[in-house]
């Protein structure tokens, strides 16, 4: 868990500071106008629920938003085989940076999930994947797209599954 944390501060970019700079200023706008208007109790206890909500809420969602937004990339499948006489699934797939910056490197995370006739239980699959592989891409410009290929062995799996793929890029 310390190693997790650890990575994740070392990650944090000067946009990431500065949102959390102003979601803890929005914070004590709000806790001071509260205290300013203590007389009024409904409109101030408001006003304390808006400022420990957007401190608690604003640092998450601002986060995943603001690198959603800097950090956009498209994965799509083009290939994707079982082999018969090895235990692998080969995947075949175009990384295309959408974004206005350059990616120093790119995570790509497969995983593979069961699929059954059942839409509960394949909603309930895609949150349990029964196989991942993740591979990491260096060196991706802005607008432009790069060919990847990742092998999952051993794949025993012998019914019906479906593949997603995912990038964290940075």
């Amino acid at each position: 868990m310390k190693e997790k944390i650890n990575s994740f501060i070392l990650g944090l970019i000067p946009y990431d500071y500065a949102l959390f700079g102003g979601v803890f200023i929005l914070f004590l706008f709000f806790l001071i106008i509260a205290i300013l208007v203590r007389k009024k109790i409904g409109f101030s206890i408001f006003l304390m629920l808006i400022a420990f909500s957007i401190l608690f809420i604003g640092p998450t969602v601002g986060y995943v938003e603001l690198h959603k937004y800097l950090y956009k990339n498209s994965v799509t499948i083009t290939y994707q085989n079982k082999l018969s006489f090895t235990e692998a699934l080969v995947i075949k797939g175009n990384l295309s940076n959408l974004s206005k910056f350059d990616f120093k490197e790119c995570k790509l995370t497969a995983n593979v999930f069961k699929v059954t006739k059942n839409k509960y239980k394949n909603e309930l699959y895609k949150f349990k994947p029964f196989q991942k592989k993740s591979i990491v891409e260096y060196d991706i410009y802005k607008d432009s797209t790069i060919k990847f290929k990742m092998i999952i062995e051993p794949f025993t799996y012998t019914r019906d599954f479906n593949v997603s793929i995912g990038a964290k890029c940075r």
